[in-house]
């Protein structure tokens, strides 16, 4: 897979089968996960919950202060079904996939994660990071924990949605930044904050 190469991805839907209320009452970490693999279907609702479009000036499903929107998002696919292994960054806007690597990095990532199994076994990885000066240079130090909040929200997206499509999923928070940057690909603006694995 070329790196430069793009995905589309299917409309997210907009209506599910569960309450905002019935998700928060089901949600729990899950750090054991079954082989199946996740679906496209499954994976496009997902980066909507985390990142996606959600007005025609370009306001997300996650708030941000001053709408400034200082995350990145990549997911790291092991196990899915109509997508090639690999890892993509998420292109929140074409609600579309990078295509960055086409090697599977679950094992290599669990080691960074000080070897949680849940980042080696679940089919699907997402990983957030934040370019923290797009913040800070409008709100100063200050703007770190806007980030920091941020991060929260989306992350929090992700594992309502989860429960929404009946899939389990867990935040960590507990990784090498360094080991995460390189085996992401990061650029160097890039600071990895967030990891969560979701699954059956």
């Amino acid at each position: 897979m070329p790196p430069a190469e793009i995905v589309r991805l299917p409309p997210p839907r907009f209506e599910g089968p569960l309450s905002v209320e019935q998700t928060l009452l089901a949600r729990r970490s899950v750090r054991t996960f079954s082989r199946d693999p996740l679906t496209v279907d499954n994976l496009t609702q997902l980066l909507w919950a985390a990142q996606g479009i959600t007005h025609s000036q370009g306001y997300r499903t996650a708030p941000s202060a001053g709408a400034i929107y200082p995350l990145e998002l990549y997911v790291i696919v092991g196990h899915m079904v109509g997508l090639a292994t690999g890892l993509y960054r998420y292109r929140g806007r074409e609600h579309a996939l990078d295509a960055k690597s086409s090697r599977d990095l679950r094992a290599e990532m669990s080691a960074a994660a000080l070897n949680q199994r849940p980042v080696e076994r679940a089919p699907v990885i997402f990983l957030f990071t934040a370019v923290y000066e797009r913040m800070t240079t409008k709100y100063g130090r200050r703007g770190v924990r806007y980030v920091d909040m941020e991060a929260g929200h989306a992350a929090q997206n992700v594992c309502l949605q989860a429960v929404a499509l009946d899939l389990q999923s867990v935040v960590i928070g507990a990784f090498q930044d360094a080991a995460v940057k390189q085996i992401a690909l990061l650029p160097a603006e890039e600071e990895p904050l967030y990891i969560v694995p979701v699954g059956k």
